[in-house]
């Protein structure tokens, strides 16, 4: 089989449309339409259907970090976690001191709005530590840890365990995360920080890539809709016993989704091929740092001019994508870019 390129249109393709998926999650679009029971369904259920976008980015990352680390496992650590590292701890900072809460700070001023936020982070500082400085900023260790220890196993010849060792874990993070109050399981933090979620999915992409998995366009398609029937039947199964639906990173069926819509991808490498995928999608991780920090502007924006319905949502997408881009693709044309981004 031919080597892959650096580049898979279709990959940078849904790069982009993950990045937004996040952002939905991260704006809580639709949420002041509630259906008659109360609920916010319409809002729920966009919720859920966006959790593709970080398994995804997960599978990414180890289908194209899959030769570096194969070859050389500790050295790709380094390399790799560099940058990553260097972001988490500059976004971290950044996050730490920007004020959140406009009410907060014009009431009660600067110092009073941050420490009730830094004494919220030291009520479980070892969960806050694999966040960082705001809760979005948990991908960037979960990531780090996820090829750390992959790198532990090829390193030391325990290739043929990362899979079973990886699903494992991933199960644990289940059962102790969105079953808890059912399996009565329990973890030092939350699971869907650190590695509970990130090595069985970067190891998904890794073993694609070094196992040459494929499936054909249908198979892919009928192993996404599978994923995605059952993602949603858990969380509504869930939902009956008392868990918010709208609570769950990942579930059981995630990963058959993630995996079904990463081949399915692959069976399409033109697709998107177009040189705006291109522009927008090698700026993914820097609009990753930085939307939330946006979005929180503009919460308090709708917050202080008490907007709701379809206003409140159009300022909170439209209003947190094109800042965000705007100042990342200015940012990246300046010194700074090597400060705050690479």
């Amino acid at each position: 089989m031919k080597p892959y390129p650096q580049k898979i249109a279709s990959l940078e393709m849904m790069r982009v449309i993950a990045m937004l998926a996040v952002i939905i999650i991260h704006i809580r679009l639709f949420v002041d339409f509630p259906f008659s029971d109360g609920n916010a369904w319409l809002a729920d259920i966009f919720n859920q259907l966006s959790r593709f976008a970080v398994p995804f980015f997960f599978i990414l990352s180890g289908f194209f970090i899959q030769p570096k680390l194969i070859n050389r496992p500790i050295s790709t650590i380094h390399q790799y976690c560099k940058p990553l590292l260097k972001i988490w701890v500059v976004w971290s900072l950044i996050c730490l001191l920007l004020p959140t809460r406009l009410d907060a700070l014009m009431s009660k001023g600067y110092l009073a709005e941050r420490i009730a936020y830094w004494d919220f982070l030291l009520e479980n500082p070892l969960n806050s530590f694999l966040e960082g400085g705001l809760v979005h900023l948990w991908f960037l260790p979960a990531l780090m840890i996820a090829v750390a220890i992959m790198a532990f196993f090829i390193r030391f010849r325990m290739l043929y365990l990362l899979l079973p060792v990886s699903f494992i874990v991933y199960l644990y993070g289940v059962f102790a995360g969105s079953y808890a109050s059912l399996t009565e399981l329990s973890a030092p933090f939350l699971t869907r920080n650190g590695p509970f979620f990130s090595l069985f999915m970067v190891v998904i992409g890794f073993e694609i890539r070094r196992r040459e998995w494929r499936l054909s366009t249908s198979s892919a398609l009928l192993l996404l809709t599978l994923g995605v029937v059952g993602h949603f039947v858990e969380a509504y199964w869930l939902f009956t016993k008392g868990v918010v639906f709208s609570s769950h990173d990942f579930l059981l069926f995630t990963p058959l989704w993630a995996t079904g819509l990463f081949l399915l991808l692959l069976t399409k490498p033109n697709m998107g091929n177009h040189p705006i995928t291109y522009y927008l999608s090698r700026s993914t991780l820097s609009i990753y740092a930085s939307h939330l920090s946006i979005a929180i502007i503009f919460y308090n924006i709708v917050g202080a001019f008490a907007i709701t319905g379809l206003p409140r949502d159009a300022i909170m997408l439209f209003g947190t994508v094109i800042t965000t881009l705007l100042f990342v693709k200015v940012i990246e044309k300046t010194p700074l870019n090597k400060i705050l981004f690479r």
